[in-house]
This record gives structure tokens, C-alpha cells and sequence, in this order.
């Protein structure tokens, strides 16, 4: 009793301390104030600054110690120069290191060797391909919609390229935030913020054709940035709370609504980020390519108009009555009921392409092959449109948002104001009006006293070099997330983010320049029964490449890589078997071109588009995430289809062949060693010069000799 009544005169007094002199207290549910009682979970507390253990000069490697000593551990042996460079270079790049970058690193006894590679490589523009490939998978970026159609976004892509261009200015994080949730809002004019709006909307999208349920592709779409925001930023499960108060964490789903609440006056849009004379110029381009087109396809639409039109007929026929007389009746005389029945009757009685292909004789069908050949060809050479940007844009009036029984949308509750939830407000309040309240959210979370964003992203980096997150569950702080293995560590690291100014790279920095960092992935028998998950960080993780990496690499060793950057998403061969899942036999000419620069199906992976119903087996073999919802840890399975992917696969058949000829010429001994230096950073071992003798002398072929290098472990794995 005497607990409540405390609890409660708590309440009372952090309300009242966010009310101006006069105003009422509000009277607060019993809901409200039990959230309000669970206000002391370690997430949800301010940021405060611990003083670094004496164990160390280095402030990570003093907190890790922390722990380690106390088991009379120490950290695992150093990585040797050469392991230590290809680890490094390909974390930080996402690609091998050079042959001369690995002779320089050797031969440089300087103190600094280390430190300036580092810094060479935090200043390479793959950096932030690198980078942007893992805040890709959290935001849940693809170029398509998904769902049934998955249609392309054509615009879609300069939000990829703005992340990679953030990450490479080292642009501040809390401005990065606040671009992606409100740039529209709080940099009125500035094309990049605009395109960083594109966040918003970087999750799959409902867009199908037929008779549609506007209200509920809204509630989709409120969902989406929702979800994104609270995943990205927030790190919390708000969307459990969507169909009732969370069942484990101190959120209403009042407070889910609340901040949904918060988009209401937010649509997406298509929005022109060319000049005048760049419209006016793609428009006069576009007008004579489709000029080009016409002929040819009037000459499709003549071999298939008999065809159709039969079949429109037989489709009538089979129509019920009441649909007939609706579509019968002259329009203007059609009440509203009558125009949606004789709407149904048209989308009924349309025959579909492939109906009216089946009706055709073979030498139409040829005629209409070569014809659609043409257009393909002339397709190849479509300008590309000018300038938009795939994102948000105001509403004129902000929408009425309620709480939503079961979440479903047909069942409204009691309506709320935008607003942020009730646990981490601290009386913080969002506007009303329609314009500004994005900008607010921003601005909160941007806060340096927020107890949340600073943790979140220090976690993200940590997660990315050391190869697990200090918070295992990265988009989740609540209390089914893991725990901090190092709070204090987290706190620091978070506290040192906002003081350097929310610079990633410096946090990067500081992390690479560990010993815990430069320690090896040996396994100590010891270490591996106490503690198998490596909580303390006594040695490295053994981290794979992911798909794209993997592809990349390929790439760079055989010599195909192409290092263009930036653009529209480029189209790759395809296996028949997923061009058979995607299209029929009746449309299988070209509806995956690919780009007249074949150079360009060459370049690095994260430019590749990244269909979400359909994805290259390689990628998808290799933990390639679905891209419907957030990613924050990709899983690493191990499964056949991996190694028939590396061996059998066309593309590491054509780059084992490519990898050959970039040898061609040079003597047997030599070549093997430049195959060993470009696959894993290192010459041959006797052993292995020994091993590709034998091979070789019992008619085994290069091409297969380099194939089984690019499968070798050692290839496939981080040092």
C-alpha cells in the first residue's frame, strides 16, 4: 500500500514538473502509471559516463579486460601483419587488399603503420559501400514494392547512394537521423534531405492492381514508417504494441498510435529534383524515343487486336446479368453503383496477354517475337527520366489517428495526438499542426540526452567490427533483448559518440585501433567451454563475407570487378530456373534486359537490384535478408547449396576462366603464387606449391585450380 501510494505521488510529481504554472494535472490511467512505474530498465536511463578501468591505455580494451582478468584470461594472440591487413581491409572496404597495399603495410616498421592504413581506409569511397550495405539491411531497403506485382522504383535508388555519400562525409549521425525522418521539414530546399526521406518509405510497399481498400494501404503505409523508426532508432518492438499494450515492455499501444500518429500528415511522393532545362530535356528525349516505339508496337497490337477482341466477346457472354446491364447502359446514364459493377464487367471480360498469345498461329507469334526483339533493342537506349526523389511530402490536413482494436483498421477506438511513448517522454509533447511534427520527433531523438539513439548506433559499430553487438539484439533494448555484456562499455562508448561530435568514424576508429580489434580467432579450449558465445571478448570471431562481399571479392581477384559508383540498380544474368519463376514461356524474349554495357553487371553487389520476391541464388544462398523487415543480425547457415553456388554456378565458372586469363603467360610457379596472393593476401606455402604441382600434372586445368582457391575458407572468411 505504502509502494503504490509512492509510486503514484512519483507520477504526480514528473507530470506536474511538464506543465506550465495553472495548467490541471492530468488524471493518469491505471495503464499509464504502471508504465510510468517501470521507467528503471537500464535502456530507458539517462547516458552517464563511466570512468575507464586503470587496465589499459586504450579505454575498449580497459573495459574488456574488466572482465577477462577477473578469469585470469588475457586477449587471444595478435594477428600477424598480413592477416591483420586482409581483416581490416576487407571489414572496412568490403574488398581484398591490393598486392602493393600489403607489401607497403609490411615493409612500414613505423608505429603508425596501422593507424594509416586505417585512415586510408576510413577515406576510401568503399567505406561507405561498405557501411551502407549493413544500415541498408536495417532500414529494410530494396528497389521494388513486393508483395504480388514487386514493381521496380525507379527513383528509389539515390536514397542507397545517399547513405553510402553519408557514411563516406562522415556526416554527423544526429543529422543523418534527423535528414531520413524529417529533411523535408527541417532543410527545406535541400535536394540530398529530401532524398534521405526515402527512409520512409524504404520498406516494401502494398501496390497491386483491381478494386483496392484505400484506408487499409494507408494503415499499411503508417505501419511501415513506423516500424522503421522505432527499429532504426529506437531499438524497441513497438510494433508488439500495434494490436494491444506490450506484453513484456512499458509501452501502451496508445503510445504505438502516438507516434503513428506522428506521420499523419506525411504521404508519399515522387518528387522533381531537376531544373527546368532537365525536364524540358527529358522530355524531348522521351518524346522521340517513344516516337521510335510507336510503329512497332501498332504493329503488335494489329496482330493481336482479332484475338482479343474474340475473346473480349466469348468473356461477355459468360457474364452475369446484372454485370451485362451495367456495362450495357450508356455511361453517363450509370448511377454510382452501376460504374463500379460495369467496371468489374471490363476487368472481367479483358482478356490477359497470355490468353491472347495462346490464340496466336506460329507465324504471328514469330512476327510478334521479332517485333518485340526491336522494341527490346530500342529499350536498351530509353533515357533515364529526370530527377526525382522517392520520398515524403506533407498533407494539407493531418489525418484523425486512432487506436485501432486488434489493429485492424475497421475497428477504430479512441483517437490521440501524435506524440512519443509515455515511458521515454519526460513531458515531451509533439505539435499538433500538420507541419513540424516530424521535424520534433527528429529533433527528440537527435537529443544527446536521449537515453536510446546514442546507444543504439555505438551498438551498430561495435556489431560491425567486432562481429557481435555489446547488445546482441540490436533493434530490441526491452526486456526480451539481451542484456549489455558491458554496460559500462556502452554507456562510454555512447557518451564518447555525442562528445565527438556523433561522428561514426571516430567511434570506427577507436574500436579499430583496439587490441581486442587486432586479437585472433584462435580457439582456446578454455575460453571456448566457459564462455562459447565469446561474451567477453577474449578472442575474435570467425566472421564469413556475406553474399555480396563474396560476389565482390570474386570479382576483384579475377579482374571483372567494375568500379563505377552510384546510379540506377543494374540487372545481372539470371538463372533460367528463377527467370521461369518470375515470367512465363509465352513472355520469356527480354524482361530482364540486360544493361548494353555488359561491364556494368560486373560492378559491386550493393548496386545490383535488389528485388524483394526474387534474389540471385548466390545472395540468397549466402543469408541475403528478404528485405520485407528490418535485419539487424543476418544469420550465417551452413547448407550444399552454398558450395554448389561457389562451384557450379555460371558466374564462378566465367570468373574461374577470367581469374585464368589474368594470369595467362606467366610461369607455373609464379602463377601460383599471384593466385594465392590475389585470393588470400598471402604467396603459396612449399606445401601448397607442392599440392598445385600434383594437381596440375594429373591434367587437372587452372580454371578448376582457381575455382578451388576461391572456395577455400580462407577466402570465404575474415582473418
Amino acid at each position: 500500500m505504502i509502494l503504490g501510494c509512492w509510486v503514484r505521488s512519483c507520477v504526480s510529481v514528473l507530470l506536474c514538473l511538464s506543465l506550465l504554472p495553472g495548467e490541471p494535472v492530468p488524471t493518469l490511467s491505471k495503464d499509464e502509471q504502471r508504465v510510468l512505474a517501470r521507467r528503471n530498465w537500464w535502456s530507458f536511463q539517462k547516458v552517464v559516463r563511466p570512468e575507464v578501468p586503470p587496465l589499459a591505455a586504450h579505454p575498449v580494451d580497459a573495459f574488456l579486460l574488466e572482465k577477462i582478468q577477473a578469469k585470469s584470461w588475457a586477449f587471444a594472440k595478435p594477428l600477424p601483419k598480413e592477416a591483420l591487413l586482409r581483416r581490416l581491409t576487407l571489414d572496412l572496404t568490403g574488398l581484398p587488399p591490393a598486392a602493393d597495399e600489403i607489401q607497403a603495410f609490411l615493409e612500414d616498421s613505423s608505429v603508425t603503420a596501422y593507424e594509416k592504413v586505417v585512415d586510408r581506409l576510413m577515406a576510401s569511397p568503399a567505406y561507405g559501400e561498405r557501411w551502407a550495405l549493413k544500415w541498408l539491411d536495417v532500414v529494410r531497403y530494396a528497389d521494388t514494392n513486393g508483395f504480388e506485382l514487386d514493381a521496380e522504383r525507379t527513383h528509389a535508388w539515390r536514397y542507397r547512394d545517399y547513405v553510402i555519400e553519408s557514411f563516406n562525409r562522415n556526416k554527423p549521425y544526429d543529422q543523418f537521423l534527423k535528414e531520413q525522418i524529417a529533411g523535408d521539414e527541417l532543410y527545406p530546399g535541400n535536394k540530398d534531405a529530401l532524398v534521405a526521406t526515402g527512409f520512409l518509405r524504404a520498406g516494401p510497399e502494398h501496390v497491386v492492381g483491381g478494386n483496392q481498400d484505400l484506408e487499409l494501404n494507408r494503415q499499411e503505409a503508417l505501419v511501415e514508417m513506423t516500424a522503421g523508426v522505432s527499429g532504426a532508432f529506437l531499438g524497441l518492438t513497438l510494433n508488439c504494441a500495434r494490436c494491444h499494450n506490450h506484453k513484456f515492455d512499458p509501452i501502451l499501444q496508445a503510445d504505438y498510435y502516438r507516434l503513428q500518429a506522428v506521420f499523419g500528415a506525411t504521404k508519399g511522393d515522387e518528387i522533381s529534383i531537376a531544373s527546368k532545362a532537365e525536364e524540358e530535356r527529358y522530355a524531348h528525349v522521351q518524346q522521340a524515343h517513344a516516337a521510335k516505339l510507336e510503329p512497332i508496337k501498332k504493329a503488335i497490337t494489329e496482330i493481336e487486336k482479332p484475338h482479343r477482341e474474340r475473346l473480349r466477346a466469348e468473356k461477355r457472354t459468360r457474364l452475369e446479368p446484372h454485370l451485362l446491364a451495367a456495362l450495357n447502359k450508356p455511361k453517363e446514364e450509370r448511377s454510382p453503383e452501376e460504374k463500379i459493377l460495369a467496371k468489374n464487367a471490363e476487368d472481367q471480360s479483358n482478356p490477359a496477354w497470355d490468353e491472347v498469345l495462346a490464340q496466336l498461329n506460329p507465324e504471328e507469334r514469330e512476327r510478334r517475337t521479332g517485333l518485340r526483339q526491336q522494341m527490346h533493342a530500342i529499350n536498351l537506349d530509353e533515357p533515364e527520366p529526370a530527377a526525382k526523389a522517392y520520398a515524403v511530402a506533407p498533407m494539407d490536413k493531418p489525418e484523425t489517428t486512432y487506436i485501432l482494436k486488434v489493429g485492424d483498421h475497421n475497428s477504430k477506438l479512441d483517437p490521440v495526438g501524435p506524440g512519443v511513448p509515455l515511458v521515454l517522454a519526460n513531458g515531451f509533447q509533439i505539435p499538433e499542426a500538420a507541419h513540424g511534427r516530424r521535424a520534433a520527433l527528429a529533433e527528440w531523438l537527435a537529443s544527446p540526452e536521449h537515453p536510446l539513439t546514442a546507444r543504439v548506433m555505438v551498438n551498430r559499430i561495435w556489431q560491425l567490427r567486432m562481429g557481435a553487438g555489446i547488445v546482441r539484439t540490436p533493434n530490441d533494448y526491452g526486456t526480451l533483448g539481451e542484456r549489455p555484456t558491458h554496460p559500462q562499455l556502452l554507456n562510454w562508448l555512447a557518451a564518447e559518440f555525442v562528445a565527438q561530435g556523433w561522428q561514426v568514424k571516430a567511434i570506427d576508429k577507436l574500436i579499430l585501433m583496439s587490441e581486442a580489434y587486432r586479437q585472433s580467432a584462435e580457439l582456446d579450449e578454455t575460453k571456448l567451454r566457459e564462455d562459447p558465445e565469446n561474451k567477453l571478448y577474449a578472442r575474435a570471431f570467425r566472421r564469413r563475407l556475406e553474399g555480396e562481399a563474396l560476389r565482390d571479392n570474386v570479382l576483384a581477384v579475377s579482374g571483372m570487378l567494375n568500379p563505377k559508383r552510384g546510379g540506377p540498380p543494374i540487372k545481372t544474368p539470371i538463372e533460367p530456373e528463377v527467370y521461369d519463376l518470375i515470367f512465363t514461356e509465352y513472355e520469356a524474349d527480354n524482361l530482364w534486359p540486360l544493361p548494353k554495357d555488359r561491364s556494368e553487371m560486373y560492378r559491386r553487389s550493393i548496386y545490383l537490384l535488389n528485388k524483394r520476391t526474387v534474389r540471385l541464388p548466390m545472395m540468397a544462398n549466402f543469408d541475403q535478408p528478404d528485405t520485407m523487415t528490418s535485419c539487424p543480425v543476418r544469420p550465417v547457415s551452413t547448407h550444399a547449396l552454398q558450395s554448389l553456388s561457389m562451384i557450379n554456378s555460371d558466374f564462378m565458372q566465367q570468373q574461374s576462366k577470367a581469374f585464368s586469363q589474368r594470369l595467362q603467360g606467366m610461369p607455373a610457379e609464379e602463377r601460383v603464387h599471384a593466385a594465392h596472393q590475389l585470393t588470400l593476401g598471402r604467396p603459396a606455402r612449399p606445401v601448397e606449391l607442392q599440392l598445385a604441382r600434383e594437381f596440375l600434372a594429373q591434367g587437372g586445368t587452372w580454371n578448376d585450380y582457381l575455382l578451388a582457391l576461391m572456395n577455400r575458407n580462407e577466402f570465404l572468411y575474415l582473418p
